[in-house]
């Protein structure tokens, strides 16, 4: 479902993904936007999770099909993991590269492992230093670049709704600057969420705007 033309490989990838902060910003939009239209969070794409840890977020993607990808954001950066279940686990010759400072995250089993070995076909990271850049193993990834390709787009707002129009076919088209307006995180009004689905009310939005960390009004 994901357009990959705009994130060939790893490292168009890495080279078209904001910043660290500006990154965090758009997973919280998405997760939100996710909240709208999708009410069962089992159902979701993409989720964020505000309170994951002791000074610790995290970002997730999973398409119920067997690949995901999970990124955690913390005072020594952010880190990034992905797994295409249709690719070879490059985990033992990707993960070993990773900083100390993630290694935590490089061995938390609740994103994935099997037999003991954690799962990864892709992976990249930024210190928490003003003046790094993402960065990534020596070693290729052997899968999994495309999922991630929404977080690289040009235009977020666009790309999320030609996507969202494919994954949970509407019957109600979400406007599009309805859209950005979340992507920006401005407050939510009840106006906002109708004009992405009429179905959903604010007042049912609380626990998920509160997990996402999403602002408040």
């Amino acid at each position: 479902m994901h357009d990959i033309r705009d994130t060939p490989d790893l490292r168009g990838l890495l080279a078209r993904l904001p910043d660290p902060a500006s990154l965090r910003d758009r997973c919280r939009g998405i997760a939100m936007l996710e909240a709208i239209l999708g009410p069962v969070w089992g159902d979701r794409y993409y989720s964020f999770n505000s309170r994951w840890g002791d000074g610790q977020q995290m970002a997730s993607m999973r398409d119920g099909e067997g690949d995901d990808w999970f990124m955690v954001f913390s005072e020594a950066g952010v880190y990034a993991r992905g797994f295409d279940h249709t690719a070879p686990n490059a985990a033992p010759r990707l993960l070993p590269e990773v900083p100390g400072a993630f290694r935590a995250h490089v061995e938390e089993p609740a994103f994935g492992e099997e037999d003991g070995v954690p799962l990864a076909t892709v992976c990249f990271w930024h210190g928490a230093g003003g003046g790094d850049a993402w960065q990534a193993p020596s070693a290729a990834p052997t899968g999994g670049v495309e999922l991630f390709a929404l977080l690289a787009a040009a235009d977020p707002a666009e790309a999320y709704l030609a996507w969202a129009e494919e994954y949970y076919e509407p019957e109600h088209t979400p406007e599009p600057a309805a859209i950005a307006h979340v992507l920006a995180l401005r407050p939510l009004t009840a106006a906002v969420v109708a004009a992405i689905d009429p179905d959903v009310d604010l007042d049912d939005l609380a626990e998920d705007i509160a997990e996402i960390g999403y602002p408040a009004a």
